[in-house]
């Protein structure tokens, strides 16, 4: 799409192979063009007082040009050799540049669209940029832009993007590349085609002081200029938005920061998070494949390491300030999918392989690192164990450096005592592989979750299980201690977060936010945060919010407290308007039954009168409140003489029209008048009892009071009737054969 510099005309383009102009204001389609034979990937304006065009270009290597007056093709332009992907017009030049993934930018003659030069970029371009003269940044180039400048004329400089993830300034003139961005985020790491995450587009911002590129993996990148404390100006990233996370894989928080993340997820690249914003405030480049798992330590007061391994058999270090490597250790054969700082010396580094092998790597180089060395030290191992029979998953280090533990695929985990690695207790237990594992901060025992949905407390003296917690319904991936050591918080492949209680080996909460598997899990020390993540793509953060929520209960029980005692002088005060709406704010259906049953009471005042100016001041948010209390009082013969009365008042003073505005009326209806005539049906057979014939004989157990009897002795006899006789052929005669009936019985 594009939009011409009025705003008033909008043009689409796409794989039908036509261009479409809109009138944005009107909302209707203004030309239609066909021509092109491929896919239109590209259109731009070009509109003043001699033209108004529209050029377009397509993935049959043509560019056209369409007149928006006489509504035709007025030429069509044939120098590419493959699809044109970016065109960009130069109107202090009154040039037309165009790209394209031939490797080269044409410059054209917009009066006779003649061919002026063409420029060798060397590379697939996706996106190309013309800066004003007063744009900031071309101060990169200004050196070389100002020697061209006093040659005479003004120079043509424009910016590419493409596959090879770097950001270049070239000359018209010469075809000379002034500047070249090499620390692009998005360079490629490999050759092969599908690995190739360049950039696929580039803007430049209203600003002009800024350069926004797209990349393939999703990602938007902000340019600005940054000057070094040596002089030198040069591009440098001042925002990251992330359009996908991929699948979230591992996680840690930064100790000594409070609100950094990092989070590996199914790219080559490690992500810093700013929690508070959700921003991605730096990224680390240097694996050569996925990264697998991290772990983080405070190294000194001002230095914060991550680690990190990948499926490239490497373990690197950071240092986040920085945000450079400043370690590689490399000896493992297979990918690295666990790793562990120690915990109080920060003398060492563990990390498990799936060649089955832990090794212990020293980080004594890190001590010269720190004095002024430049490149990444290499790290020396210190011992190396064939630890299990398959893959290593998890590895944590004991509070005290002392002991290690690991958890395998082959459903064992092991303790081992450090830095010698001399075998301690084995784990047995768990009836699939162990995914995580942790030491108790406070106790000498050890937490494991395995693929067998099981999470179990071990006892590092004897090896002993000694709790066990069941509750997810698939793998538990992992699982950690809260609260010093006397909760536990479990991440499943059900995309549940439980939480558990130790002592009473109960889970006391369950969190469901993800939608998939929950790969990732950490907490924070000091405030209890925790950080999940999963094959959702989602990072959430949690925070102990209990004694936010028992402040919360205690503030609105006080609040309750005191309406009620409102509510109570209210009724003692006779104020029944504000009782009934005090009623309604408590949710108190009760309260508001006893607030009605004592105006009914009051014989000597107008109660009709008042109870209609009550219902009249309410709402239908009330109104559906009031007849769902009217529904469950009708339920009680005690209480359904009250919601009757209520009812009828109700009806008396909305009208029908008003009441089917009330949403829900149909379903409240149809639950009370059930035991509406249910009630009526009893006063009827109240009221005939009243009736002495039929009472006597109801008691004599004559007249069945089931029975649809209509008595009345006020009835004049029949023909065939004795009235001196009492000879009632319809009633008494048959009456009197089932007395005999009776008797007989009886004898």
């Amino acid at each position: 799409m594009a939009i011409d510099s009025s705003g008033g005309l909008l043009a689409t383009a796409g794989a039908d192979r036509a261009v479409f102009v809109w009138d944005v204001e009107r909302g209707y389609c203004t030309h239609a063009f066909r021509g092109h034979t491929g896919v239109v990937t590209t259109v731009v304006f070009n509109i003043d007082k001699k033209c108004m065009l529209l050029i377009s270009g397509s993935d049959d290597a043509t560019i056209r040009v369409w007149d928006l007056v006489k509504k035709k093709c007025l030429a069509v332009l044939e120098k590419h050799f493959s699809t044109v992907t970016s065109l960009v017009i130069s109107t202090a030049n009154n040039c037309l540049l165009s790209a394209g993934r031939d490797k080269v930018v044409n410059v054209w003659n917009m009066q006779d669209f003649s061919l002026q030069t063409t420029v060798p970029v060397y590379e697939a371009i996706e996106a190309i940029c013309i800066f004003p003269d007063d744009s900031e940044l071309l101060q990169v180039c200004y050196k070389k832009l100002k020697k061209s400048k006093d040659n005479g004329g003004i120079p043509l400089c424009f910016l590419t993007a493409g596959e090879r993830g770097t950001i270049r300034i070239w000359l018209a003139e010469g075809g000379k590349c002034v500047y070249e961005h090499l620390s692009s985020d998005a360079m490629v790491l490999s050759d092969k085609e599908e690995e190739k995450r360049g950039f696929t587009g580039a803007v430049l911002l209203p600003s002009a002081n800024k350069l926004m590129c797209i990349t393939g993996d999703q990602r938007l990148l902000f340019y600005t200029v940054e000057k070094s404390d040596m002089g030198d100006v040069s591009l440098g990233i001042s925002k990251r938005l992330i359009g996908n996370n991929e699948e979230v894989i591992d996680l840690r928080f930064l100790p000594g920061e409070d609100n950094l993340l990092a989070v590996a997820t199914n790219l080559e690249q490690i992500r810093i998070y700013d929690i508070h914003t959700a921003a991605c405030r730096q990224e680390l480049f240097g694996h050569q494949d996925i990264v697998l798992c991290l772990d983080s330590c405070l190294y000194s007061s001002t230095m914060v390491f991550l680690a990190s391994g990948g499926k490239d058999h490497m373990v690197r270090v950071w240092d986040i300030k920085s945000g450079s490597c400043i370690a590689i250790a490399e000896g493992h054969m297979g990918a690295v999918g666990a790793l562990a700082f120690s915990r109080r010396t920060k003398k060492f580094l563990v990390s498990g392989s799936s060649d089955h092998t832990i090794k212990v790597w020293s980080l004594a180089p890190l001590e010269e690192r720190t004095s002024g060395q430049k490149g990444p030290a290499h790290l020396s191992s210190l011992s190396t164990v064939a630890a299990h029979d398959k893959d290593i998953n998890s590895i944590a280090v004991a509070p005290n450096d002392s002991l290690l533990c690991t958890g395998s695929q082959d459903r064992t985990a092991r303790i081992w005592k450090l830095p010698e690695l001399v075998p301690g207790v084995i784990l047995r237990g768990h009836k699939r592989g162990i995914w995580s594992v942790q030491f108790s901060p406070v106790d000498q025992c050890v937490l494991t979750a395995s693929g067998d949905k099981t999470i179990r407390v071990w006892s590092l003296v004897d090896g002993s299980c000694l709790k066990t917690f069941e509750g997810h319904t698939a793998s538990v991936l992992k699982a950690s201690f809260l609260s010093r050591g006397t909760q536990i918080i479990s991440a499943g492949a059900d995309g549940l977060l439980k939480l558990w209680t130790i002592k009473a080996n109960e889970c006391v909460n369950t969190f469901d936010r993800h939608e998939d598997k929950i790969w990732a899990l950490d907490v924070r020390t000091g405030d209890e945060m925790l950080a999940s993540g999963g094959s959702d793509s989602v990072v959430n953060i949690w925070t102990d919010c209990t004694q936010d929520d028992e402040e919360e209960a205690l503030r609105k029980e006080e609040e309750e407290t005191l309406k009620d005692q409102d509510l109570s002088n209210a009724i003692a005060n006779t104020d029944y308007a504000t009782a009934v709406m005090l009623s309604f704010e408590l949710g108190r259906p009760f309260k508001l039954l006893n607030v009605f049953t004592e105006l009914f009471r009051k014989e000597k005042m107008d109660w009709q009168s008042q109870v209609q100016s009550i219902l009249k001041n309410l709402d239908k948010g009330h109104l559906r409140l009031l007849l769902g209390y009217i529904r469950e009082w009708n339920t009680k013969p005690k209480f359904c003489h009250v919601a009757q009365r209520v009812l009828s008042e109700l009806f008396r003073v909305f009208p029908s029209t008003e009441l089917i505005k009330v949403s829900g009326l149909r379903e409240l209806l149809e639950g009370i008048l059930p035991y509406t005539e249910r009630h009526f049906s009893r006063m009827d057979r109240l009221l005939r009892s009243t009736f002495l014939l039929d009472y006597t004989l109801s008691s004599m157990s004559v007249l069945n009071p089931q029975e649809e009897v209509k008595p009345s002795p006020r009835v004049p006899p029949s023909k065939n009737e004795d009235p001196l006789n009492g000879n009632h052929e319809t009633e008494l005669q048959p009456r009197k054969k089932k007395a005999k009936h009776t008797k007989t019985q009886v004898n």
